[in-house]
């Protein structure tokens, strides 16, 4: 049963876009200690999130800002409208966790929930993201970014699957790791569709269109060996999971190290 989810699998890689780098370790200060300018900084990409205001959420990044995964400022803005647009009432919440002053300066680390929902082809799909992740802020903008956490759900139907998911946050490069997506209720007379995804982290993985052949699951769920990759990289592994009665998508990023 083949079915395109290029559509989906962007939209849960775009969420993970308005958060998130930092060179060298970092010596943490609590929240309540950061100064006002880095809160307010914060709160003002928080609000202009919320409101949807590109203009204002690229005023806060720098015109030479970077990020990990391959962006600069202008394919980061293309990709937030992309997201805007098949998602207009998104609701971001972003909380300090630490920071440190570096020379001039700031490092941050940040913990953002995003959800929201959109409708397509007659269905409704809803969107709940978690990202941890820091940045680096030179003269009141941010710029650059790095994800270090990440684990996105895509959601629809009456009564989509309860889904349990087991996969390691980090493994060393070459080593083989277990990924399971475990349905918890009985399968009874239903029929259980589903495939794991492991695609590559960059900005041109955004956008590739992602073709299914999903294939019918005789057991509750997914279960597989994963092979990581030979040199420190990162990767996102995802599980489709279809009933008749609704589907559920989870992707989580995976740190492979040296």
């Amino acid at each position: 049963m083949a079915r395109d989810f290029g559509q989906l699998g962007l939209t849960l890689t775009l969420a993970t876009l308005m958060v998130g780098t930092v060179v060298g370790p970092v010596v943490a200060e609590p929240a309540q200690t950061a100064p006002a300018t880095l809160t307010s900084l914060l709160d003002d990409l928080e609000q202009a999130a919320n409101d949807q205001n590109l203009a204002a959420v690229l005023a806060l990044y720098s015109p030479n800002f970077s990020h990990a995964d391959g962006f600069d400022l202008g394919s980061y803005g293309s990709a937030l409208a992309e997201l805007w647009g098949a998602y207009p009432q998104l609701t971001y919440d972003v909380e300090l966790l630490s920071w440190e002053a570096q020379g001039d300066a700031l490092v941050t680390e940040t913990a953002t929930q995003i959800s929201g929902t959109r409708a397509d082809s007659g269905r409704e799909f809803t969107l709940v993201s978690e990202i941890q992740s820091r940045q680096r802020v030179e003269n009141g903008q941010i710029v650059y970014q790095e994800i270090l956490t990440e684990q996105t759900r895509l959601v629809t139907g009456a009564n989509p699957p309860t889904v349990i998911l087991h996969i390691p946050e980090q493994v060393a490069a070459g080593d083989r790791f277990s990924f399971d997506a475990i349905v918890q209720e009985p399968l009874g007379n239903q029929r259980l569709l589903g495939q794991a995804l492991d695609e590559g982290v960059t900005a041109t993985d955004f956008t590739v269109p992602r073709p299914l052949d999903l294939e019918p699951l005789a057991a509750g769920g997914l279960f597989k060996i994963g092979n990581a990759p030979a040199m420190a990289d990162q990767r996102w592994i995802s599980s489709v999971l279809i009933r008749s009665d609704g589907w559920v998508i989870d992707t989580r990023r995976l740190n492979v190290t040296d």
